[in-house]
């Protein structure tokens, strides 16, 4: 006999606007007791110190979890000049000091470095992999690493304002795996003055905005009670970024059995990942070939 899931069956997006001082894991544990959920992840980490969009999938939708993480992402942050630290934000020791500051023409010529394709070197404070270790956790035992330099696509990067001498503001959006802290660390280096985060928020990430998301407070007050369902949203929300196809009835029966399906026609062409759905749910994720969908993911709604 399988082995009985403990928790309601349920599958949708919880966008939550994390506050600063919690870290992403212990958030996303919250949400799924809160929603007495299956299963729950998330859709790209934030810093404990970040705040923003942090998208949380419950049940089912975690399967689309892969298709929101490769989507571009927007972070409003502030460089402050004068200081490398440990972490590359705020929370860190101070390594090095200076005290030359840049000029406003100064901070535009050195962003042009920092857009379109670029390689980036992750911080030492960081959950990328080391020999089977996080970054992290060797850092906090003092073990320096000599980290392997990621690609990166930066779509924009622009100043929203100059306070002072000491700080920049800047929007970022880019790709699946930045560190706007070593943007900040590389920017301070480049301009000669040295750099780290002061603050750090995700305005959107994917089909997911800041705006109008869930509160830490508002889980709490809902948490285990049938309201807090009107907080959910839909699980096909995580698919924005891939081409939709309606699956015929006798398609959709097959596709949600794991075979090849029939969908109707559309301007997707033999090989392009899509999903199909059937009276407005999605069905599968998989690759369209000849009027069929073949699905690598099926969803059990």
């Amino acid at each position: 006999m399988g082995r009985v899931k403990k928790g309601r069956a349920v599958s949708g997006w919880v966008i939550i606007d994390k506050p600063a001082g919690v870290g992403s894991t212990t958030v996303v544990n919250k949400v799924k007791w809160a929603f007495q959920a299956q299963k729950a992840g998330h859709a790209g980490t934030l810093d404990p110190d970040a705040t923003g969009v942090l998208a949380i999938a419950l049940g089912e939708a975690t399967k689309t979890v892969p298709f929101v993480t490769d989507g571009l992402k927007c972070y409003h942050f502030r460089v402050a000049f004068g200081a490398a630290t440990s972490s590359d934000d705020a929370s860190g020791t101070v390594l090095e000091t200076s005290a030359t500051r840049p000029s406003d023409a100064g901070i535009e010529a050195a962003l042009a470095a920092f857009r379109g394709d670029i390689m980036q070197v992750p911080p030492q404070v960081s959950a990328v992999k080391v020999e089977g270790e996080r970054a992290y956790d060797l850092a906090r035992e003092g073990i320096e690493m000599d980290l392997v330099a990621r690609p990166l696509w930066v779509e924009r990067l622009a100043v929203l304002a100059r306070p002072d001498a000491d700080h920049v503001d800047l929007e970022m959006i880019c790709g699946k795996g930045g560190y706007v802290r070593a943007i900040a660390r590389d920017l301070g280096q480049a301009l000669g003055c040295l750099g780290h985060v002061a603050w750090l928020r995700r305005t959107w990430s994917g089909p997911f905005e800041a705006e109008g998301a869930a509160t830490m407070a508002e889980i709490e007050r809902l948490a285990r009670t049938e309201e807090i369902d009107a907080l959910l949203l839909p699980l096909e929300l995580g698919l924005t970024d891939l081409p939709e196809l309606p699956a015929t009835p006798e398609g959709a029966a097959r596709l949600r059995n794991g075979n090849p399906g029939m969908v109707l026609t559309s301007s997707v062409e033999w090989g392009d990942e899509a999903w199909a759905s059937y009276q407005g749910r999605a069905v599968a994720v998989g690759v369209y070939k000849a009027g069929e969908l073949h699905p690598s993911r099926v969803f059990n709604l």
